[in-house]
């Protein structure tokens, strides 16, 4: 298997490589606007065959990023983008809109593991600030047709409060939990299947389930070809494993929700810590319990 290696474009974004294709792209320092709650997003990510399973700016949800690290309530700000949901009314565009903003310089690593590292602060739409994040991203090749992202993220508070990260059902919408790592999906994999250990279906079948894992099994457009999009939960993390907010119907969507019914409170000074592994593979849902065992091997409890 060839080295990764990373190109950067400097104060932007950072490429991924393997070989000839392009992995994914991170941009670090988003130019989006403010209403969309800037934020650090992977877009496009690729199998290791070079095919697109990610999707940028959606018109129906243009806050939409291939992958995000998103959070739609976090006490009464919004770092999910677009109208908040306010019970009673549905949701109302209210000036909450929050950034998640790059800080000081970005570390990288390339060889047989790729890793960028970089510290953001938390910034209401009114200037405050409200966490310090260290975030890593960590990749690797974990087969011939499939590679592995690991997320990891320290949420540290730095207000003199209480914050309480939520989500549109902690706050009276029902079936709606969705805020944490998010992956949007390319169009065409509108209707695919939805897999996790001993189930599979659409969104409405597992969406509120608790699972360590879930696949996204897609078929892409122009090309005779399927992919998988898996993503796992650390068992360290807050209320592991996690319900999962999951979207085939309309359009395709994972997300390992920690907050979707029950909220998670950051005291003032602590830090509240999340884990994941994302395996990008060419194949269907034949792949998803090896490449599920190959992330949990990534995954192992870490000394912090």
């Amino acid at each position: 298997m060839s080295a990764l290696r990373i190109t950067h474009e400097s104060g932007s974004a950072v490429t991924v490589c393997d070989g000839e294709t392009e992995l994914f792209t991170y941009v670090y320092a988003p130019t989006t606007a403010a209403v969309e709650s800037p934020k650090p997003y992977l877009h496009p990510i690729r199998t290791r065959a070079g095919h697109v399973v990610s999707l940028f700016r959606p018109h129906d949800h243009v806050w939409h990023k291939g992958i995000a690290w998103a959070l739609p309530v976090v006490d009464d700000e919004n770092f999910w983008g677009g109208p908040t949901y306010v019970h009673g009314q549905f949701y109302v565009q209210l000036p909450n809109n929050g950034v998640q903003q790059h800080e000081g310089e970005i570390e990288l690593e390339s060889g047989d593991r790729a890793a960028v590292g970089h510290a953001l602060r938390w910034l209401t739409e009114s200037g405050d600030d409200i966490f310090a994040e260290q975030r890593e991203l960590s990749v690797e090749i974990v087969s011939e047709d499939a590679w592995a992202l690991t997320f990891d993220t320290r949420l540290t508070n730095v207000t003199a409060a209480p914050i309480a990260i939520g989500s549109p059902t902690t706050r009276g919408r029902e079936d709606a939990g969705y805020g944490g790592l998010f992956w949007r999906g390319p169009r065409s994999f509108t209707d695919g299947t939805l897999v996790a250990p001993g189930a599979s279906g659409a969104g409405d079948d597992v969406r509120g389930s608790r699972f360590e894992w879930m696949g996204f099994v897609g078929r892409h457009d122009d090309i005779d070809a399927t992919s998988l999009v898996l993503m796992l939960d650390a068992a360290a993390n807050p209320h592991h494993p996690p319900q999962w907010f999951a979207r085939s119907e309309e359009f395709a969507a994972l997300n390992p929700a920690p907050f979707f019914s029950e909220e998670v409170v950051v005291a003032p000074g602590e830090t509240v810590r999340f884990r994941y592994a994302v395996g990008i593979a060419d194949g269907g849902a034949d792949a998803a319990e090896p490449l599920a065992d190959a992330l949990r091997g990534i995954l192992q409890p870490v000394v912090v």
